[in-house]
């Protein structure tokens, strides 16, 4: 606003009119805060690696394709090392870790993904660990770290190991639950922007969702199916909670019109009155 003062002040105010007042107005402006996370600082793992060729310089370039890369997540994270420090950047004394081998990568993942690192050991994938199965990477990458969704279970993917059939009854189940959560998400968003108090239902979705996500890595399909009968009854409560929220608020802008139209019907009267007795 200092800039718009000085503006006021100066002799170019009536040359630059109301139009540039407001553009320069728009610009002092508190910016929005819901930005996406920053890209993460150029450390010097990045520096060094970027620059080199081949198969020195290929994990940057997948790295900047990521879902760890989008969030801010760096080579540090995951690799341990000093990421100020060129000459201790792989000094193990300094935390570097270096990469795990094929059995290790689970636990490796697992440090920053207890939850999930949980649900894999439990699924036929984990408890096929170190015997062929399948680890973190085989279906997530492991530099172009893949962002977790049911798209990652394709015909692609799992015909490398086995047949689609048990995949696809387990994605198409867990796909109408998926966009039952993201309707009953949205509605949530919407009144929450409209000031109504919405932590209760935020929370219970919460709860419904995260008891949804423990079901990514099983691939048992009668346990799939049942988890998702039950999330979708604990979903269809707060549909009806929603539905009472809709209710609520119809009765509010009813009484909220009746009572407009009834202030309206008392001034009209009052200025008729009024005009009688003059």
């Amino acid at each position: 606003m200092t800039y718009l003062r000085q503006l006021r002040r100066s002799s170019l105010r009536p040359a630059l009119g109301a139009l540039s007042l407001a553009v320069l107005a728009a610009l002092a402006a508190p910016q929005p805060t819901h930005a996406a996370a920053e890209a993460p600082a150029e450390t010097v793992c990045i520096q060094c690696h970027g620059s080199l060729p081949d198969r020195l310089g290929a994990p940057v370039k997948l790295w900047r394709t990521s879902i760890h890369s989008e969030n801010g997540i760096s080579c540090n994270a995951c690799h341990g090392g000093d990421p100020k420090d060129a000459a201790d950047a792989m000094n193990r004394s300094r935390g570097f870790l270096g990469a795990p081998k094929e059995p290790d990568i689970p636990a490796f993942c697992g440090r920053c993904h207890p939850g999930v690192l949980k649900d894999y050991l439990a699924s036929a994938h984990g408890r096929a660990l170190g015997k062929g199965g399948p680890t973190c990477v085989t279906c997530h990458g492991n530099h172009a770290v893949l962002k977790a969704s049911l798209d990652l279970i394709n015909e692609k993917s799992c015909t490398r190991c086995h047949s689609f059939e048990r995949a696809r009854i387990i994605k198409e189940a867990m796909q109408q639950t998926e966009g039952h959560i993201v309707g009953i998400d949205r509605k949530i968003k919407d009144y929450q922007a409209q000031g109504v108090d919405t932590e209760r239902l935020g929370k219970s979705l919460f709860a419904v969702r995260n008891r949804f996500h423990t079901l990514f890595h099983e691939v048992n399909v009668t346990k799939v199916k049942a988890e998702s009968n039950d999330i979708n009854t604990e979903l269809g409560k707060l549909d009806r909670d929603l539905k009472v929220v809709d209710e609520a608020r119809a009765k509010r802008k009813v009484a909220g019109a009746c009572a407009v139209a009834g202030a309206l019907v008392l001034a009209l009267l009052f200025h008729l009155m009024k005009k009688s007795y003059d």
